[in-house]
């Protein structure tokens, strides 16, 4: 969502963090071209204006003059700035009242809000234990029950029977006495919308929330809609209120701005974003993590989480036991793959290491991308049993056979058992040293061969052979390091330099070039 923001304002700060000391000028000219970035990002021009002439005010103070690297002070002070634009602190959905929480869902139609109440419905099922009923209110919209009913079912959450020839509003009233009779939890009301704001719309919000006292109520906005999302945003709080936003397809290729500006101009914090089109692709808004992939620091917290989420922890200790002792075959490498895709594949994880938006064109040139995983899982899928226990044995007319059955050629195969090879010397090699080694770092040593970039995967963390609590206290550390939030020494190229006590002695990803991370404290 923020690729093109995040090379525009990279290679802006880059050029001032390589300065030993900056003029007022030096600063103005920098914040006339970040001005620029925005403003091209689809930011709002009264938001644009306030945070430039904040970080102006603060950019030209004593601190940055006084300070060992003004450069870097300055990209500091442009940071917690788009920190305070995007909100501070996260804020998840309130369920501090007494049940049942009525939750409203409002927006235009065709912003998924009909997705997003069922994702939404799945997410406190399943994380929260909550007992929860949809009840959908969109009489005019041809199907649109009949949808939510669908999606109730493959979430395994009650929806609302629907009765024929009931209004919205009285449809409202029911779900609400449904959800007191029932002893629900949750109430998530899924509202009509229109293709544009009209007054008989609002009216409709205004009494569906009268009858039901709605505790939240949610604007569900589409981020690729630009400025008119923030336009959207300003009507309904207006005339219903809302209490915060739920930005959907922010995994898509708009320019960001909505994301900016909705939250800077509404005063209402965004509380989860959605990030394709799986029922568990909804994720909660941390505007600190946000920040730092916007300025190109990478999201080490959210990539510990997403681990956490998606590592069976029984299975990452087998593939650990086995790996020490010196064992690698296809069907583990088949079973690594389908981890990192689980975790959001190779851009999902590439994306929340620092300083992996600089190398976009290497990355690309080496071919690393998610279609890639799916031929090697062909390749790997198109093999006997003994074939993938002993890649030896693939010799050229078995190779042949694969290569029909795969859809692929001896080259692609070829590739994909030298990339074996080489993770499965990698990993030995680790797997000596105990479990400071391990299986996600020889997968990222592999690929950063190929890409030509040897020492990548050094600092990688080994997150698919933690446990939990190992994968808590990594979390607990990069949050205590500012790794959350905070910001790495030596823009561009940063170090692999570690942080003491993490599980195995282990580093947090740090690519070639010179720096490190700065924790929170100030000490590297």
């Amino acid at each position: 969502m923020f690729e093109s923001l995040q090379e525009r304002l990279g290679s802006i700060l880059n050029g001032l963090t390589g300065r030993g000391a900056l003029s007022d000028a030096d600063v103005a000219a920098a914040l006339r071209e970040v001005r620029r970035a925005l403003l091209e990002a689809d930011v709002a021009l009264d938001v644009v204006r306030s945070f430039t002439d904040r970080v102006r005010e603060k950019a030209v103070g004593a601190a940055v003059l006084k300070s060992i690297k003004p450069g870097q002070m300055v990209v500091k002070i442009v940071h917690d700035e788009l920190v305070e634009m995007l909100g501070t602190e996260g804020q998840s959905i309130d369920l501090n009242a007494v049940a049942p929480v009525i939750i409203m869902m409002v927006g235009l139609q065709g912003s998924g809000k009909t997705t997003t109440s069922a994702k939404i419905a799945k997410r406190l099922t399943d994380r929260q234990n909550r007992k929860v009923l949809m009840a959908s209110l969109d009489t005019r919209r041809p199907a649109a029950q009949e949808q939510l009913r669908q999606l109730g079912e493959q979430v395994k959450v009650t929806t609302l029977p629907v009765v024929a020839g009931q209004t919205p509003v009285e449809i409202a009233r029911r779900a609400v006495q449904a959800g007191k009779l029932g002893g629900y939890d949750v109430v998530i009301l899924d509202t009509a919308g229109r293709t544009h704001i009209d007054e008989p719309l609002m009216v409709e919000m205004a009494d569906i929330r009268k009858v039901s006292s709605p505790h939240e109520i949610l604007l569900v906005a589409d981020s690729l809609t630009g400025q008119d999302a923030v336009n959207l945003a300003k009507s309904f709080d207006e005339r219903v209120g809302i209490t915060g936003l739920i930005l959907t397809r922010m995994d898509g290729d708009g320019r960001g701005g909505a994301a900016l500006s909705m939250r800077a101009v509404t005063g209402k914090p965004v509380k989860l974003i959605g990030t394709g089109e799986k029922m568990d692709a909804l994720e909660e808004f941390h505007p600190k993590r946000i920040a730092d992939r916007i300025l190109g620091m990478g999201d080490i917290v959210s990539l510990v989480e997403k681990a956490a989420e998606n590592i069976d922890a029984e299975q990452a200790a087998a593939m650990a036991k086995k790996m020490q002792s010196g064992k690698f075959d296809l069907d583990d490498l088949a079973g690594q793959l389908r981890q990192m895709q689980s975790m959001g594949g190779m851009g999902g994880i590439m994306g929340m290491m620092p300083g992996m938006g600089k190398m976009k064109d290497q990355i690309a040139a080496a071919g690393l991308d998610d279609k890639m995983f799916k031929q090697q899982l062909a390749i790997i899928s198109s093999m006997t049993k003994a074939e993938r226990g002993n890649p030896d044995l693939l010799k050229h007319s078995r190779k042949q056979r694969i290569a029909k059955g795969s859809g692929t050629d001896a080259a692609a195969i070829n590739k994909l058992l030298k990339m074996h090879r080489q993770m499965a010397d990698m990993m030995k090699a680790m797997g000596g040293k105990g479990k400071g080694g391990g299986i996600m770092r020889g997968m990222m040593g592999g690929l950063a061969n190929k890409m030509g970039l040897g020492g990548m995967a050094g600092g990688m963390p080994d997150l698919s052979s933690m446990d939990p609590k190992q994968l808590e206290a990594l979390k607990k550390q990069a949050e205590a390091a500012g790794l959350g939030g905070g910001l790495p020494r030596g823009l561009p190229g940063m170090g692999g330099g570690g942080l003491p006590g993490l599980p195995g002695g282990m580093k947090l990803p740090g690519l070639p070039g010179g720096g490190g991370f700065v924790p929170k404290g100030g000490k590297k």
